[in-house]
């Protein structure tokens, strides 16, 4: 799982309630947090992308280069996003790759 944000880093708070709702659940998976400016070397690696609300501008874009690779992307609830309820985005990528 691959999650986009301006920078990487607001996002990476939200990949460390992923992993331990992960954990929590038994459920083996990789999920990492990059910019948005190194998505294209990044994308073959994963099964799911995940947009960063304030990044919701390059959903489009990124369909696009994911879509050849049959690779889901969404941009993740603003919601969830703000209070970093990671077990909801989650749930949320999981059913993406399902």
């Amino acid at each position: 799982m691959l999650l986009c944000c301006a920078a990487g880093m607001s996002t990476s708070m939200l990949v460390k309630k992923m992993q331990t709702s992960a954990a929590e659940r038994g459920i083996e998976t990789e999920i990492n947090a990059i910019s948005i400016a190194d998505i294209e070397e990044n994308l073959p690696q994963y099964d799911v992308v995940l947009l960063g609300p304030q990044v919701k501008y390059e959903l489009a874009r990124i369909t696009e280069l994911a879509t050849p690779q049959n690779k889901p992307v969404a941009v993740i609830d603003m919601m969830d996003y703000g209070t970093m309820r990671g077990d909801k985005v989650l749930d949320k990528a999981i059913a993406l790759i399902s």
